[in-house]
C-alpha cells in the first residue's frame, strides 16, 4: 500500500514539528477571507534561511514525485478528506494534482504532523515516533 519509506515519514513528522514549534514561525489564518493562494510560500520565504526548512525541502526535494504524491494522499487521509479504503483514488488524485510546490505546502500545512501521524493510523501501519 505505502510504498514511501516509513522513516522518510517520520523524518517529515520530527522536522516539520521542530520547524513549526519554533517561536518566529508564525502560520498565516487560512480563513477563507483574506488569505492568497500562494500563502505557503510567502510564509517559507519568510523563513528561507532555517536550517531546518532548507533540510526539510531539500529531501523533500529529493523525493521522487510519486512518493511525494503518497506524503499529500497521508495527509488527505490523516486530515479525514479521505477513508483509509480510498486510498488508491487518494493516491492517484494526489499524483494528478502534484506540482513542484506542493511540498512548500505540505511543510506549510499548520498540523502536518499529525495529519501524517493520523494517515499511518488509518492504514493500520505500526510506528513510533
Amino acid at each position: 500500500m505505502l510504498t514511501i519509506n516509513l522513516d522518510t515519514v517520520l523524518w517529515v513528522v520530527n522536522l516539520t514539528r521542530e520547524f513549526h514549534a519554533k517561536e518566529e514561525v508564525v502560520l498565516p489564518d487560512d480563513s477563507m477571507e483574506g488569505n492568497d493562494d500562494d500563502w505557503a510560500m510567502q510564509m517559507l520565504a519568510d523563513h528561507g534561511s532555517d536550517l531546518t526548512l532548507q533540510e526539510l525541502r531539500s529531501g523533500l526535494q529529493g523525493l521522487d514525485r510519486e512518493l511525494q504524491a503518497e506524503l499529500l494522499a497521508l495527509k488527505w487521509i490523516g486530515r479525514g478528506d479521505y477513508g483509509p479504503e480510498e486510498w488508491e483514488d487518494v493516491l492517484r488524485e494526489a499524483i494528478d494534482n502534484w506540482s513542484p510546490e506542493v511540498m512548500d505546502r505540505l511543510i506549510a500545512t499548520p498540523l502536518i504532523p499529525e495529519y501524517l501521524l493520523e494517515g499511518l493510523d488509518a492504514l493500520g501501519i505500526e510506528h513510533e515516533e
